[in-house]
């Protein structure tokens, strides 16, 4: 790829971050960019991106990058930045540029692989999925198979607490409650005989919640507007040290189209989700994964159906969709609204 469509991609992920309420990773994003020129390897490995920078997500790679230093205290200089300090952020591109030429080793292996927010606000928008795809006759126990799982935040889908514009749904006593800002009407109610019948998932490279350093990983990943996000996690792992999520190393194809192959039980919907993945999916994998989905979808029954819930990011607008296809039916995606990255909101158009 060329510099300009680094570049071109920093400057979108900029963009991004400002429609998402996240300031100070857009100002430390731009800084990356600013200083772009600069000297060492760390710079050079990004302005020399051999990928697509935007689809594996380069940005966010440095992002998390420079966070982590500030979260083991070895860059005390960008913390005003880090807390927003009005003074610090006019002076972000020099704040970076200085962290850069100071931590060039440091910050070269957070270049080595994608990003993995793992966030449990996401499940709300699964959750939201499922009763309108419930509302539509599916049977309300799900079989569910998730992909780019990472951590597996989002496999503890039965174990959190919503509250979805009135709607209230999940185990009362969960230590994780879910209220996303709700616009627009609420969805469907919850119907009788809810529940989870299974909750599986793969990731290329999963993490384990319970080890202290693959959870700070996850925390540099946090933006640092984000202070829910941060309990979320907490919260989080400590419901995977009770009972670990269901995860497994695996391409998202190969799981899927073996999941897939699995016997259904009748009276259970069996749904494919994934959020912020797709785009760190490879072409191939997409077109198994797709071409596997319709094929199973062709041959569900009323009794065993299957839905594929999508939250997934539309670069055009900068906005987070939540798409829903399911069988019987003809398959085709409904969009049943936007949502804040992290679970902020949720703009309900579900019909």
């Amino acid at each position: 790829m060329s510099e300009a469509e680094v570049r071109s991609a920093f400057q979108n992920q900029v963009g991004y971050c400002l429609a998402n309420g996240a300031p100070v990773t857009a100002a430390v994003v731009g800084g990356v960019l600013a200083g772009l020129d600069g000297p060492g390897e760390f710079l050079r490995r990004i302005r020399e991106w051999w990928g697509a920078p935007l689809a594996d997500a380069l940005p966010l790679r440095a992002a998390g990058g420079m966070h982590a230093l500030v979260q083991r205290g070895e860059a005390p200089a960008l913390e005003p930045l880090y807390r927003g300090e009005p003074e610090a952020m006019a002076q972000a591109d020099a704040l970076v540029a200085e962290a850069i030429a100071a931590h060039d080793a440091a910050l070269l292996p957070w270049l080595d692989g994608p990003p993995q927010t793992n966030e449990a606000g996401r499940s709300a928008n699964y959750v939201a999925a499922m009763l309108w795809l419930a509302a539509k006759g599916l049977p309300p126990r799900w079989d569910c198979l998730e992909i780019g799982s990472s951590a597996g935040i989002n496999l503890m889908i039965d174990r959190y607490r919503y509250r979805l514009g009135g709607v209230e749904v999940g185990p009362a006593e969960s230590p994780m409650l879910l209220e996303p800002e709700w616009r627009g009407s609420p969805p469907p109610a919850v119907p009788a005989g809810w529940g989870f019948a299974g909750l599986r998932g793969c990731d290329v490279e999963p993490i384990d919640l319970t080890d202290p350093k693959r959870l700070a990983r996850l925390r540099a990943y946090v933006w640092p507007e984000a202070t829910q996000r941060f309990q979320r996690l907490e919260a989080a792992a400590r419901l995977a040290s009770e009972r670990a999520p269901l995860l497994v190393k695996a391409d998202a194809a190969d799981f899927v189209e073996a999941e897939l192959a699995r016997p259904q039980a009748e009276g259970t919907t069996r749904v494919l989700m994934h959020s912020i993945v797709w785009q760190y999916v490879p072409a191939a994998s997409q077109a198994r994964v797709t071409a596997a989905m319709e094929a199973a979808g062709a041959a569900a029954t009323p009794e065993r159906p299957l839905a594929w819930i999508m939250l997934e990011a539309n670069r055009n607008n900068f906005r987070h969709e939540l798409v829903v296809r399911h069988w019987p039916g003809d398959g085709a995606p409904h969009l049943l609204g936007t949502a804040h990255a992290h679970g902020a909101w949720v703009e309900w158009a579900g019909r």
